[in-house]
């Protein structure tokens, strides 16, 4: 799909706006030193952005945004929250006293809790392991992203292909050329669907039941298409048909198995890094790799791998960075859930943790963002008048359900001062839908705008 022709200016505008994200500070001139290799710094590409001018204050923010914010296609309930990053305090909020349903904006809350309970650079191993000899077990390690085949896409996926290949070539090594085949999805635990999801979501292809392992993300053809039942077995068949393209033979349909702890290793492929796994679910909303992200936030912070476990890791892993959590109910990893109700404060506070200089493990939650105008959910959007001002320089979670819209991220304002913030309405008529996003996009493109 061709870019917008705007691209080439939208791509300055974002590396100008991102390398100054967390420090006004200049870049330090690269060392000239040769003595010692180890300390030498390379010149920055670009300095970071520097914040200069008039502090924003709560009355010209409120001012910039008055008139969109009485916009009647956002309903009754709507409101926005917005954070001064650059001087760590917050500047203006209306409406955010109670609750909204966030829809994918929740994704923000699970993702920056995976880079803060595993790390930006952990990565997930899909193996294979023998159990007896002509004996072999495919074991899911939870990969979002694995696929049958590497696509042209980023990221770079692990795939079948490649671990079909590996483990063919481990077993001829052997001299085995005729195997049993088991696989093991046992690394997530409880229902696969989660039970406060809509009942068409799964057959509409909405989301996927939630496995360890799957490829493709459950689906049977590209794109939001239908998912298989059991996308363990799915993958398994897959695996099979593939170790036959590579000259063993495979009996009968695989089966449903636990490997042993002491089995012994054939194969092995990795997931991207987790970095770039949240910047995938991010920029293209993906449910089922939230899903899946949740999960492992469950098992890492002790809780296990259902859905519920990975909610009550998400809590304690917020409550750690900081952010106040009690306000807030929480029943998903990827916010199709309408019964989610989070605070704009604590959607801005995913954010807000990300850009604080304290916490660089969370970076890639905002290079994943979208950028208004140019790629992601936000690629068609900023195209109405008043929006202008915020192409390129505001990146956004987006957040849509029939009658929900949201926003939340960060825009860097006229004096270079960073705001942070959240926007949502709940309360949207169905026929004022455009109108509403639209209310949206200009209320934060007025505060890219802002100089206030």
């Amino acid at each position: 799909m061709a870019r917008p022709a705007r691209a080439a200016f939208v791509t300055l505008l974002t590396t100008a706006l991102f390398a100054g994200l967390v420090s006004s500070a200049r870049a330090v001139p690269g060392s000239v030193q040769t003595a010692d290799r180890s300390t030498q710094q390379a010149p920055a590409v670009l300095a970071p952005a520097t914040t200069e001018g008039v502090a924003p204050t709560a009355a010209g923010v409120g001012t910039a945004l008055a008139a969109i914010l009485k916009d009647p296609s956002l309903g009754p309930h709507h409101g926005i929250y917005v954070y001064d990053a650059s001087r760590d305090k917050p500047v203006f909020s209306v409406g955010a006293a109670t609750p909204y349903t966030p829809a994918s904006t929740l994704k923000l809350l699970t993702t920056v809790s995976a880079l803060a309970t595993l790390g930006p650079d952990h990565t997930f191993a899909t193996k294979v392991v023998s159990t007896a000899k002509g004996s072999i077990v495919l074991v899911g390690g939870g990969d979002p992203l694995l696929a049958v085949q590497q696509a042209s896409d980023y990221p770079a996926r692990a795939t079948l292909q490649t671990l079909a290949q590996s483990t063919a070539k481990a077993l001829k090594a052997q001299g085995v050329a005729s195997v049993t085949l088991g696989y093991d999805a046992s690394l997530f635990s409880g229902p696969a669907v989660n039970a406060n999801w809509e009942a068409n979501y799964v057959p509409e292809g909405i989301a996927a039941p939630t496995s360890s392992l799957w490829v493709n993300e459950g689906r049977l053809s590209p794109g939001m298409a239908k998912r298989a039942t059991s996308p363990a077995l799915a993958a398994a068949t897959s695996f099979q048909k593939l170790l036959t393209q590579y000259g063993i033979k495979v009996a009968a349909t695989a089966k449903a198995t636990k490997a042993p702890a002491a089995a012994t290793p054939l194969a092995q492929v990795k997931s991207p890094t987790l970095g770039q796994i949240v910047e995938y679910v991010n920029l293209h909303s993906d449910n089922d790799g939230a899903e899946v992200l949740l999960r492992h936030v469950g098992i890492a912070t002790g809780n296990g791998g259902s859905y519920a476990g990975g909610v009550k890791g998400l809590r304690a892993t917020l409550t750690k960075l900081g952010l106040d959590v009690s306000k807030a109910r929480i029943y998903d990893g990827s916010g199709l859930t309408r019964a989610n109700k989070v605070p704009l404060d604590l959607l801005a506070g995913a954010v807000r943790v990300a850009v604080s200089k304290d916490h660089p493990e969370l970076r890639h939650l905002l290079s994943g963002l979208p950028v208004a105008g140019f790629n992601g959910s936000l690629r068609e959007r900023f195209t109405s008048a008043g929006t202008g001002t915020g192409t390129g320089l505001v990146r956004a979670k987006t957040g849509t359900l029939t009658g929900v819209h949201s926003l939340a991220g960060y825009a860097r304002d006229r004096s270079g001062t960073l705001l942070v913030f959240a926007i949502a309405s709940d309360s949207v008529p169905v026929p004022k839908t455009l109108d509403a996003r639209a209310a949206l996009d200009r209320a934060t493109a007025a505060l890219a705008n802002c100089g206030c």
